[in-house]
């Protein structure tokens, strides 16, 4: 029998099936359940491997600081010619397929290895000799949140892998000394805007090679490293892929194939070292836009997340809170028109209706973005058609009950806490500088 050189290619990746690569660092969730495949291909098990404890911790500790360059190394020796991957981040600590995964640093080649053709080996306990650096934005809320590695092969089968990590973001001495400012001038609704708008204009997490998530339609190439169509500013390309071997994704038009809508813009190109640009901060003398917003929600997360929308949310400041003046945190506007923003100095009416009689979580609303406060102690959102999930609000504060295009938040403690879903820890640390 003849053998050619692809036969034996495609012999050993058949041999090393059960040798697929395991994110190492950072140590992700439940490592005693995770395997080394790839995601199924009708993406049952999207995101992160469903699976009975998949969201175990098992110890699995990783603080990261704003602004720090955290290590990526991986476990493993079917490395398929390496290929591309992203680094992502929600706010979820147990994400589910409406998440909204925002992108922090793209990898485009030679991940999870530079310089081999095929597989590396076939152990699947092999320590892979390649590692990478990703930087944690300066811009980011602190607080819990879990971090995703997916990778995109080169060669071999159609497959998109992805593990998840628990990662708590601490504030960098600069962020604090910002937020110290800041609060002293009770400005605590811009904060929040502030870390919300930069969330929200990070791009969306690319999807290829699974179904029913919103990729059905995208692919990759074999024998090729798929370009992003939205990679973010943080992007590289590595040794071991040339012009030749970069190719961009099949099926789908470029900034689609990502979760929560279409992309924010970004033009982010290839280069040796990753750079990073924070995004536009709002300020409430001169609102900047936080780029072309999508799936961009005050609170950011699945449980919040809104259907797409073609129009440009701005962000625009919001008034500033006191013991003594309610807040209204501005939404975005689920409308296919751009929506108009209200200034800080003239709110617009919120509409509030109705007393604010809890929603059952999963029926339908008619509303996109319409806030749901009840009783002053909790609240809801109309998000993609339905309801959410029912949520406190912060320790200190409360809303006007009733249904209303804004959350209407009030301060009823002497020092003011930020009324938002990413960390009570977070919230209670700007509280208590102030």
């Amino acid at each position: 029998m003849h053998f050619t050189p692809t036969t034996f290619a495609l012999l050993g990746l058949a041999a090393v099936g059960s040798s697929h690569m395991i994110m190492n660092t950072p140590v992700p969730y439940g490592k005693s359940t995770l395997n080394n495949s790839p995601l199924d291909a009708s993406g049952s098990d999207f995101p992160c491997k469903q699976r009975t404890g998949v969201y175990a911790a098992e110890s699995a500790s990783n603080s990261m600081a704003l602004g720090s360059t955290q290590p990526l190394s991986f476990t493993g020796s079917a490395t398929h010619g390496g290929g591309s991957c992203q680094i992502s981040i929600t706010y979820d600590t147990a994400p589910t397929k409406s998440s909204v995964w925002k992108v922090i640093h793209s990898i485009e080649g030679g991940c999870p290895i530079q310089g081999v053709a095929g597989n590396n080996g076939d152990s699947a306990d092999a320590v892979d000799p390649s590692t990478y650096s990703f930087k944690i934005p300066t811009t980011l809320p602190t607080g819990s949140a879990t971090l995703a590695w997916t990778w995109f092969n080169k060669v071999g089968n159609r497959e998109m892998y992805m593990n998840c990590a628990p990662v708590t973001f601490t504030a960098a001495t600069s962020k604090r000394d910002e937020e110290d400012e800041l609060m002293g001038g009770r400005n605590v609704t811009q904060l929040v805007q502030r870390d919300t708008a930069a969330f929200n204009a990070l791009p969306n997490m690319f999807l290829a090679n699974i179904k029913n998530i919103g990729a059905d339609s995208c692919g990759t190439v074999d024998s090729k490293d798929v370009i992003f169509p939205n990679p973010g500013d943080s992007v590289e390309t590595l040794a071991g892929s040339t012009t030749s071997d970069l190719k961009a994704p099949t099926g789908c038009a470029a900034g689609s194939g990502a979760t929560g809508g279409s992309s924010a813009t970004a033009t982010g190109g290839a280069s040796s070292a990753p750079k990073t640009t924070a995004p536009a901060t709002a300020s409430a003398s001169a609102p900047k836009s936080a780029g072309k917003a999508s799936s961009a929600s005050t609170l950011p997360g699945g449980v919040f997340a809104t259907v797409p929308t073609t129009g440009k949310a701005s962000a625009t400041p919001a008034p500033v809170a006191s013991a003594s003046s309610p807040v209204s945190v501005p939404v975005a506007s689920a409308s296919p028109a751009a929506s108009k923003t209200s200034s800080a100095a003239t709110p617009a009416s919120t509409g509030t209706t109705g007393s604010g009689t809890e929603m059952t979580a999963g029926t339908a609303c008619t509303t996109e973005g319409m806030w749901n406060c009840i009783g002053g102690s909790s609240f809801q959102q109309c998000a993609s058609g339905t309801w959410s999930t029912v949520q406190q609000v912060a320790a200190g504060t409360t809303c006007t009950s009733g249904q209303s295009t804004t959350l209407k938040m009030g301060v009823v403690a002497s020092k003011p806490k930020r009324a938002i879903r990413f960390s009570g820890g977070h919230a209670r640390r700007l509280a208590q500088n102030s």
